[in-house]
């Protein structure tokens, strides 16, 4: 028997709105299973510096797919503000993932910062090294917000491998040039 998306909308439909957000992160988490496993396995055959190169070129292109994908669900042409950016984000696999996060918009800059993050607290828990994510998040965070609109910038305040401060993880402005 076939089934199509229309057809798997439907029955998705039929459950009850918590099933539907249980559902949905559950896929979430499992985008981020299959990125730990296969990091981890490209880390220990290759080493972290050509896990983190692979890992950097996919997020990059994972960004601006996002980008436009969520610009379309949300019906935006181009974002013009940093409040618009963050709100996007917030609807990201990377953001959804981070189960406490912070946002604020500060005058012309809007402040993303990782509270609690799952991926270093899981290396961690495992006996490993903090990962030196800033590359990553950083490709990642700036090709999410040049596919909105050229005009922004990034700016990371804090990211591993830097000095962890010890209310979060990560920090990253969005401003307009």
């Amino acid at each position: 028997m076939q089934i199509s998306e229309a057809e798997d909308r439907r029955r998705i439909q039929k459950l009850e709105l918590e099933r539907i957000m249980d559902l949905l992160f559950f896929q979430v988490r499992n985008l981020w299973r299959v990125d730990g496993l296969y990091f981890l396995g490209i880390e220990e055959k290759f080493g972290t510096d050509a896990a983190t190169e692979i890992d950097a070129n996919c997020w990059s292109s994972l960004a601006k797919i996002e980008a436009r994908e969520l610009k379309k669900i949300f019906g935006i042409e181009k974002v013009e503000n940093v409040e618009t950016l963050l709100e996007l984000l917030l609807n990201t696999s990377w953001a959804l993932y981070q189960t406490k996060k912070e946002f604020e918009v500060k005058g012309e800059a809007g402040i993303f910062r990782v509270v609690s993050c799952k991926i270093q607290e899981a290396r961690l828990k495992k006996g490993l090294e903090i990962f030196p994510c800033k590359k990553v998040r950083f490709g990642y965070l700036k090709s999410f917000a040049e596919e909105l609109n050229g005009d922004f910038e990034v700016f990371c305040k804090v990211c591993p491998p830097d000095e962890k401060p010890k209310e979060f993880w990560c920090e990253w402005e969005f401003r307009k040039k």
